[in-house]
Parts: C-alpha cells; structure tokens; sequence
C-alpha cells in the first residue's frame, strides 16, 4: 500500500475561550496512567457525496475544524497541557492547565487506499497506525505536546478520522463521550445533549464513614453475560495455542469502570475512572474446565470490584503510589480494552455513520484485545494483538471458529 501523504498540520483552539486560569487536578486514577501510551481509536466513511462528485476537500476540513473548535468549547481540558507543582518536601502533584494551547489536527492521504483495503483483510494493515496523530508518545508528555490530536485522511473511496486522546485526561468513556459530542456538533446542534462534567471527586473521611460500600457480588443469582463468555472463549481458545506448560499461571486482566458503582460520580464525568482487576488460572485448570466456570470465576472477580473498593483505591493510592507500566500488563496476560457498550457508530457527522471502527498503534503488545460494538446489532467486534503463530492456531482451532468470523 501507499504511503501516508501529510497535507497540513494546524492547532485547533477552543472557539470562545476566556483566560480564566482554569486548572483541573489529576486523579489517582489519572496519575497512575501517565507511563503508557494514548487512546487511538478511529471511524471510517464513506467519502460524502459531494466530495465524490469532485468538489473541494477544503469544505470538509474547514467544517471539521470549526465543529471541533465549537465542540471544544464544552471540553476545555482537551486543549490545554498537563503542567506539574513542586513542593518542598520534593513530591511533584500533575494537573491540567486549561489554558487553551490547543488541540492537533493534521489533514492526510492515503493515495490509492480505498475501504476494502482496510476492512477487508483479517490481519489490520499497518498502514491504519499512519492514520493516528500523536504516535509513539507517553502521557507524561503531554507536558508539551498536545492532549489531543485528531488526523482526517482521505481514501479513495473514503475518510478516516483518527482521534489521539491522552489517556491521563479521559478513559474509554469519556473518549466516546468527547467523539460523540463532536459528531453532535458537527452534525447542526448548537448545545450538547449530555454535557461533560469536570469536577474531581476525591472522597474524604466523613463520606467515607457515611456511606457503606455496596457489593456487586451475586455470584449464582444471575447468569453469565454474553460478554463474559466470549472473553472467556478467547481466553481459553489463546491459551491452548500459545501451547503453555499446564502448571504456568495466566492473567485475563478485566477492566471496570467506576461510573455505574460510585453514586456520586455523576454519569458525565469526565477523565478516568476505572480499576483493572486479574482473573488467574493454571493453564491446566482454565483448559480442563469448560467456557461456564471459566466466566463465573470472570464473574466472581468483577463482583468483588464494589463502591467501597474504588473509595479505599483513592485513598491509599497517594500513600503507595504504583504507576501503570507496559510490563505490568503484559506478564502471561490478556488485557482487555475498550467497549462493545459505547456508542461508536451513532457519530454521524452529517453525512452518514461510519462503517468501520479501527485503533492506533499506542498500548499495543501480544495479549491485547480490544472490543468494539458491531456494525450489526447486538454483535461484538474483536481486534486481537496476538503473535501470528497464535493466531494462525486460533484460525485451525475449531472449537473457536465454530463460534466466531473473520
């Protein structure tokens, strides 16, 4: 395939911006992921018409960028920096300096690419991480880079928009929050439906004394979920063609977010808000027993993540730091990341919704899956980081294949 033509590279600000001094404090659930790389993840079009019959790309830019620049009005933090504070007993505290230095935006071309080259291999043609800004980068760097960065590339047939989001300001959630309400905006809405919320949350003695964790744990009282099922058919499926001594222990780290578990983070809210927990099995064990007991011990996990354990995670993070490392996900792990649940294909931009959801290069390594919702209803989409040698074993394994499609 072609090379990536860069056409143009801007900063985009935040339309009706007033100094003000704004900054907005790093949570621990922020500051632990300022080793690891960004969230990549992008949405391909089909070119609109009007682009089709040979007008000027400029119109399409020029709207992108102003849209963006409107959307960024409710998403101030988006185009401000990371900046840190020095104290005297030598600790350094992050925050984000809202002061509008602006986001990335970088117009590109694939010459000679059109959308079945990209949606039609099975293995994801590399020349998709070109269509990501930003690349490379940690988010400790957003100290001087920017927080976010979004690159439109033109196809031949097509256009993908990548987004690049620093990963210490916004999770999955608010990565989708941010895309949608831009997709809203561009749309012809002139006010956000579900507007952002900034405001930390950081829980102090009386609200931890008032109010009492409630446990998620109803381990046997309901059935296991069809998502819980299919990451544990992939995770058994990876494991017996990674062909592991039977004694070896493996890790299927799930992620889950907070949102839904502490009553008062509101719905909105935007930045981090999750905890990683391990499911652990010997590879005997995870083989030997079938998808069932393999998602109910999942299950089982993911119910001890209660209110209580995100409160009691806020207040002994700042006394026992540990920062989030590549390493540290990848020890005989599968990670898990994204979502099926957030809305990726409602982001109409005005000219139709997209027809495929692909990600970036950054957090990449043998063991990562990361979920997307389907095209059809109801289905789910599975972008596998796995070695080839895996994956060519998963494609012979018929116990796997009976149940997926590639």
């Amino acid at each position: 395939m072609a090379d990536v033509r860069f056409i143009s590279s801007s900063i985009v600000q935040a339309a009706n911006y007033r100094a003000s001094g704004d900054r907005i404090e790093l949570t621990p659930w922020d500051i632990r992921l300022l080793p690891i790389g960004h969230i990549q993840k992008g949405l391909l079009f089909p070119k609109p018409k009007p682009l089709q019959e040979k007008e000027t790309e400029n119109t399409l830019i020029q709207h992108l960028k102003t849209s963006l620049s409107h959307t960024l009005d409710y998403f101030p933090l988006l185009t401000g920096r990371l900046a840190t504070t020095e104290y005297e007993d030598d600790t350094i505290s992050f925050f984000i300096d809202c002061n509008n230095s602006g986001a990335l935006f970088i117009h590109a071309a694939a010459d000679g690419v059109t959308i079945s080259d990209i949606i039609k291999p099975v293995y994801v043609p590399l020349i998709i991480h070109s269509f990501f800004p930003l690349n490379g980068l940690k988010n400790y760097e957003g100290i001087t880079n920017p927080l976010l960065g979004i690159q439109i590339t033109d196809l031949t047939d097509g256009v993908f928009i990548g987004c690049t989001i620093n990963h210490a300001v916004a999770d999955g959630t608010s990565f989708w929050h941010f895309f949608n309400s831009w997709s809203e905006i561009s749309d012809g809405s002139i006010h956000l439906s579900k507007p952002p919320v900034f405001q930390r949350w950081f829980p102090d003695e009386k609200n931890i004394a008032k109010l009492k964790a409630k446990a998620n744990a109803e381990i046997g009282t309901h059935n296991i979920s069809s998502l819980q099922a299919l990451l544990s058919h992939i995770w058994r499926s990876v494991i017996r063609n990674k062909n592991y001594d039977p004694n070896e222990e493996t890790n299927y780290r799930v992620v889950v977010g907070a949102r839904q578990r502490l009553q008062e983070l509101p719905d909105m809210y935007f930045g981090n808000a999750l905890l990683g927990e391990a499911v652990s099995m010997k590879a005997k064990e995870l083989l030997g027993q079938g998808i069932g007991n393999v998602a109910s011990q999942m299950k089982k996990i993911i119910a001890t993540i209660t209110e209580e354990t995100f409160k009691k995670f806020l207040k002994s993070w700042p006394v026992s730091p540990k920062l989030v490392t590549m390493g540290s996900m990848t020890n005989n792990a599968l990670v898990t990341s994204s979502s099926p649940r957030f809305n990726m294909y409602g982001n109409d931009f005005g000219w139709g919704k997209p027809i495929a959801i692909r990600s970036g290069s950054a957090n990449k390594f043998d063991g990562k899956i990361t979920l997307f919702c389907g095209a059809e209803k109801g289905s789910i989409d599975i972008e596998a980081c796995l070695s080839s040698m895996t994956l060519e074993g998963m494609a012979n394994d018929k116990e796997f294949m009976d149940t997926v499609q590639v």
